[in-house]
């Protein structure tokens, strides 16, 4: 049976646990705080579809006790990926893979992509290379993450919505470890789709949340709110316009148009954005991954982002001035 990890077990990295934890996987959790102390008592609890289930899976707060693992699930915020490159170490065998759940741009993104780019280090969600150097690239397996949920309490995570997981190889192969991933979720009750091309899939969820996200940060509106009023709509189009053009000119292929796109996002109803419920929260933000790296990729490829840029420059000083960004 498959050694598995979840490093993190937030909203995200719970509900996958308690997935996973249905399965043949042989299952732990690195977690903190609160919610470690909870699961270690009561078990990991999982609210969803309007019944509970717990679960008692192997938590600590220190990789080590656990040893190397056939995968280990990073289900962290970007910036909080470089602290954990010296604690991860002792989870990661010489096969490994790692798989980053999270949003944004990858640090990886460069890695297996042909072209003039190959093997580029983006500085702004992996300054120094830290991550490239102390996980490597080549253990890297794209994910994209559909589901919502959220921490109920210390211990208890409540499903939202979602279950799409697609996954998928840096240089677009069908591998016996990513066909094996995929498996091991499908048999969680998740669709996880092996995706040759996991950026394009990367970019659909990146475009809403380059635009959504910053400036539901800075009027404090929901995805509906910014949606429908013509004003706020106009400023997401033009983010979105922008972020597609660098992404053509990486590679990518959009399938749907932006208007279809901006309509998806606005279906969710009054959804707080998770930028805006970490500034409520006084959280740090995920600005650099989202909306930061995505300049950093327009200025490499010579692709202006006006629009952009201003809003990341509002949503950096909103943010610097609550203290949930340095």
């Amino acid at each position: 049976m498959p050694r598995v990890c979840i490093y993190g077990a937030g909203a995200i990295g719970g509900f996958l646990a308690a997935r996973l934890a249905q399965t043949e996987a042989d299952l732990s959790l690195v977690a903190r705080g609160p919610h470690l102390q909870a699961i270690r008592e009561n078990g990991l609890t999982l609210i969803e579809d309007g019944t509970t289930q717990s679960h008692r899976i192997t938590a600590t707060g220190n990789p080590a006790d656990l040893g190397p693992q056939d995968y280990v699930i990073v289900s962290l915020k970007a910036h909080s990926i470089p602290a954990i490159v010296a604690p991860i170490q002792p989870l990661l065998g010489p096969d490994t893979a790692v798989v980053f759940a999270i949003n944004g741009v990858p640090w990886w993104y460069f890695h297996g992509l042909e072209g003039p780019h190959t093997n580029h280090r983006l500085e702004t969600v992996d300054p120094g290379g830290t991550i490239w150097d102390g996980i490597g690239p080549e253990r890297a397996i794209g994910c994209v993450v559909y589901p919502a949920a959220e921490i109920s309490e210390p211990g208890v995570i409540r499903h939202q919505s979602g279950d799409r997981l697609p996954v998928g190889e840096p240089n677009g192969a069908r591998s016996d470890r990513v066909r094996a991933l995929a498996a091991l979720l499908s048999q969680a009750g998740l669709r996880a789709p092996v995706r040759p091309r996991i950026r394009d899939e990367i970019w659909i969820k990146l475009w809403g949340n380059a635009s959504f996200n910053p400036v539901s940060a800075l009027t404090g509106a929901t995805l509906r709110q910014l949606a429908e009023d013509p004003l706020t709509r106009d400023v997401i189009r033009r983010i979105m316009e922008e972020a597609q053009a660098v992404g053509e000119a990486l590679g990518t292929r959009f399938a749907i148009d932006i208007e279809k796109r901006i309509d998806g996002g606005g279906a969710v109803g009054e959804h707080r954005t998770s930028m805006l419920q970490d500034l409520d929260m006084g959280r740090p933000m995920e600005i650099d991954a989202l909306v930061g790296a995505v300049q950093e990729l327009g200025t490499l490829v010579g692709q202006p982002t006006p629009t952009l840029d201003t809003v990341l420059a509002l949503v950096k000083q909103r943010a610097r001035l609550a203290g949930c960004y340095s």
